[in-house]
């Protein structure tokens, strides 16, 4: 509302305006009723509000602003008036040489199609606020208001130093220009050929502008430092020294006990101990459980209350006095002082053991060492040691020992015992290159149905 009562101010109040609401007009609307208006809304308010007048005399300074560049009332005479003597030499334009022959004196004219693509408006282009902006403009003038106080100063920024203390990049070498692949003058290159190309390789690098990712080191290392295939032991041959198989025999008979011993130690554990069982004595207490609750809970109640009075008197008879109490006070501040001394007796005391501390701390040191050299050894031994990668442990294969009066005395007698893909499974989880798995269990989905069929059921 307050804008377009500026407005229509600032038209009455232009030099040359009409004022549409004349004397005839006015009495007019005198002579006759008025119609009466609610203006006390937005919508009633534009849509009965005659603004044509503050239109009019907007459009005619936009038509001002784009022939002259601004308002008339504002240019000078100079500016609005000339005489026109024709086009000056540098606004003219060059008629071509057919147009020349064809005008025959008369004035060439540009084509309409070029007026149309000429300028109109003397009104300048708005500026883009957003192009001369500059995110966190103010924060960075304030940093290079500081910068420059600094170095007026002759001091050195943190950064600067940093900037200052970076060792120099190395030059990159530029990236080889890939030729094009129709030269026909360009080398052979064979794709599809067996041996690798390797990161030197000019060809390569020339064809892909880039070097290839280096391995690396912890992918070179083996998870085991077993072998591949282990060699059993000189009892396990087909012809064996008595020994040497008596030894072998001995580590299996170990490894027999140990199992032993691990399923007794099991057996033990889930058996029932013998106080654990039911007596007479136990189940008659279990069935009178309930009939004498009453008397107990009486005699517990008893007690308590006896045990309240007791202990009432008592508080009442340890309540100390004045004189008690700052006695207490003076035994506690005694006892601070005497620590606080013991403290500083201590602390001097260390002055002259400085010796003894010393000793105590090289043998410190030497602990420390022999505990690192421990911890090596059994980082070492553990790396020939299966790890434990999944939710099954290892478990080691039975080994493969026959008796002396299985042996054999020549190959062609010799039983086969054991499978290789057996042993090859195995040597993998020992050497932690797959999990520990065991063999899926069937499981039945649905249920097996017997029937009979009637052929067969005519003949029984």
């Amino acid at each position: 509302m307050a804008p377009s009562r500026r407005l229509r101010r600032v038209a009455a109040s232009q030099p040359g305006f009409l004022n549409l609401k004349t004397d005839s007009g006015g009495a007019a609307l005198a002579g006759g009723r008025r119609k009466r208006l609610n203006k006390n809304k937005k919508k009633s308010w534009n849509k009965h509000s005659d603004i044509n007048d503050v239109d009019a005399f907007l459009e005619d300074v936009r038509l001002q602003e784009r022939t002259t560049g601004g308002l008339l009332s504002e240019k000078s005479d100079e500016s609005l008036f000339f005489l026109d003597a024709g086009p000056p030499k540098d606004q003219r334009v060059s008629q071509p040489a057919e147009e020349q022959k064809r005008s025959k004196g008369k004035a060439w004219r540009p084509l309409r199609i070029d007026l149309i693509l000429q300028r109109d408006s003397l009104v300048p282009i708005p500026k883009d606020v957003l192009a001369y902006q500059k995110p966190n403009a103010k924060k960075l003038r304030r940093i290079a208001e500081k910068a420059a106080q600094l170095s007026a100063k002759g001091v050195v920024t943190r950064r600067q130093k940093r900037l200052l203390n970076r060792p120099p990049v190395k030059e990159r070498t530029k990236k080889a220009v890939t030729e094009a692949n129709n030269n026909p003058n360009r080398d052979y290159y064979d794709m599809w050929r067996e041996e690798p190309k390797g990161t030197s390789d000019p060809w390569f690098l020339q064809q892909t502008g880039k070097k290839r990712v280096p391995r690396p080191e912890r992918m070179n290392e083996k998870p085991s430092v077993l072998p591949a295939v282990e060699v059993i032991a000189a009892g396990g041959s087909y012809n064996p020294e008595f020994f040497s198989h008596q030894a072998l025999l001995q580590e299996a008979h170990n490894v027999e006990l140990k199992r032993q011993k691990e399923e007794d130690r099991i057996a033990k554990q889930l058996a029932v101990n013998k106080e654990h069982f039911a007596t007479e004595e136990t189940v008659m207490k279990e069935q009178v459980e309930g009939l004498v609750e009453e008397e107990e809970a009486e005699e517990e109640e008893e007690a308590a209350s006896e045990e309240d009075v007791a202990v009432g008197a008592i508080v009442m008879a340890e309540k100390k006095t004045e004189r008690q109490r700052r006695k207490e006070r003076v035994e506690k501040l005694k006892v601070q002082r005497r620590q606080a001394n013991r403290a500083k007796s201590d602390k001097r005391q260390q002055l002259f053991q400085l010796n003894s501390i010393k000793k105590t701390i090289k043998e410190r040191e030497t602990n420390t060492k022999v505990k690192q050299e421990q911890r090596k050894s059994n980082q070492e031994a553990e790396k020939a040691q299966p790890r434990r990668l999944g939710k099954l442990k290892f478990q080691p294969q039975d080994m493969e020992v026959q008796l002396s009066n299985e042996l054999a005395g020549s190959l062609r007698q010799l039983k086969p015992e054991g499978s290789v893909l057996k042993d090859r499974f195995k040597s993998l989880q020992k050497r932690n290159l797959i999990e520990p798995r065991e063999r899926a269990k069937f499981k039945r989905v649905l249920k097996v149905k017997y029937v009979e069929k009637r052929a067969f059921r005519e003949i029984t």
